[in-house]
């Protein structure tokens, strides 16, 4: 298989997305459905002038139907899909009916509005939907096919692999999406992640929620659920990317978002970073600091907090002096959010917890 290069910063091999082992699959199956014959390895052509090719893990030619199958190479990104084998299945359709998309074992169906997929559809996005209309109709004028052809995507273990990712949150069930929008997996960029929270935002409003969550772990969600009340449908997995949040919730807005964190995370977004992430951005003792001499805290408290090793840490010291930390943490967060979120018509407040799940900060 062609490798996508290497990003130059990192030297991270870049790898390919689920759309772009679909739209090869179909390219062999149709080929093989009009030729007999599968080209092995197939290639494609894909924006940005990228025009990788794919081996064949797996070819069944039937009468009438021709089935072709890929391994994921995700490159360097630690992808759930990685290895995955990601298999098209292709029969001739009706006259006139062009594509035709279709479920198999381990792909989605949508079961919620808000997505860019009607209700009923299987989850296969709209940019893999496109290369492979595309690479269809070129198969079709190369040897003289229709074009009208039912494709069905299935991926091994699919539904097993859903559950670690959106989808169930998302309504999509039964299994993956088929994702990408350029075709190239870009190592460690977490835009499967951020390209969630838009669509858990985009779900959200379409329910008619009110009140949205962005959490940063499995913690923070239970402490909202259990001080709010929320759906899980309005619960957005932020993880680290508060910024994703905010940037999309400025352009489509929920008239209520609750940020709710871990200390240390919150002490970075309230020192003005949005990617929380311990690679990309790190707690600042001299900020905390700063926040406790701000709210009168002694010399000798701010001395410590300075030298804190964690933000727990300065927590505590403040908590047996009996200054709110947390409370503070909280405002600053809030005042970074939004910043932000400009004036666009959504209430903030913030909830801070320390490791146990606990409350120790509000604004």
């Amino acid at each position: 298989m062609t490798t996508a290069g290497r990003e130059r910063s990192t030297g991270l091999r870049y790898g390919w997305t689920t759309g772009a082992c679909a739209t090869a699959a179909t390219t062999a199956a149709y080929t093989a459905l009009l030729t007999g014959e599968f080209p092995d390895p197939v290639q494609i052509h894909l924006p940005n002038d990228k025009h990788p090719s794919f081996a064949l893990a797996t070819e069944l030619l039937e009468d009438g139907a021709a089935t072709a199958g890929i391994v994921k190479d995700a490159g360097d990104d630690p992808d759930v899909t990685h290895g995955a084998l990601v298999s098209v299945r292709v029969t001739h359709g009706e006259p006139g009916t062009g594509v035709t998309f279709r479920a198999g074992a381990g792909v989605g169906t949508v079961t919620k509005p808000g997505l860019p997929l009607a209700v009923g559809e299987p989850a296969i996005n709209p940019m893999p939907r496109q290369f492979v209309r595309e690479h269809v109709a070129a198969v079709a004028a190369r040897h003289g096919g229709t074009g009208d052809v039912v494709v069905e995507v299935a991926v091994e273990n699919g539904e097993e692999l859903a559950r670690r990712t959106w989808n169930p949150r998302l309504g999509i069930l039964g299994g993956l999406s088929i994702l990408g929008t350029t075709g190239v997996v870009v190592p460690y960029s977490c835009s499967s992640w951020i390209d969630s929270i838009r669509r858990g935002i985009d779900v959200a409003r379409a329910a008619g929620h009110r009140h949205v969550a962005g959490c940063t772990g499995s913690t923070s969600e239970r402490v909202v659920t259990e001080l709010y009340g929320l759906p899980e449908d309005a619960l957005l997995d932020m993880g680290d990317f508060a910024g994703a949040v905010l940037k999309y919730l400025r352009r489509h807005p929920v008239p209520r978002l609750t940020i709710a964190g871990g200390i240390g995370k919150l002490a970075k977004l309230a020192d003005g970073h949005l990617d929380l992430h311990s690679g990309r951005s790190q707690v600042s003792p001299d900020a905390l600091a700063a926040l406790v001499a701000g709210a009168g805290g002694s010399p000798e408290l701010v001395a410590r907090v300075r030298a804190a090793n964690t933000a727990l840490d300065a927590l505590q010291q403040c908590q047996a002096d009996g200054l709110p930390l947390g409370d503070l943490v909280a405002a600053g967060a809030r005042d970074t959010a939004l910043g932000v979120l400009r004036g666009a018509p959504v209430e903030v407040d913030v909830v801070v917890i320390d490791r146990a799940g606990n409350v120790v900060g509000r604004a």
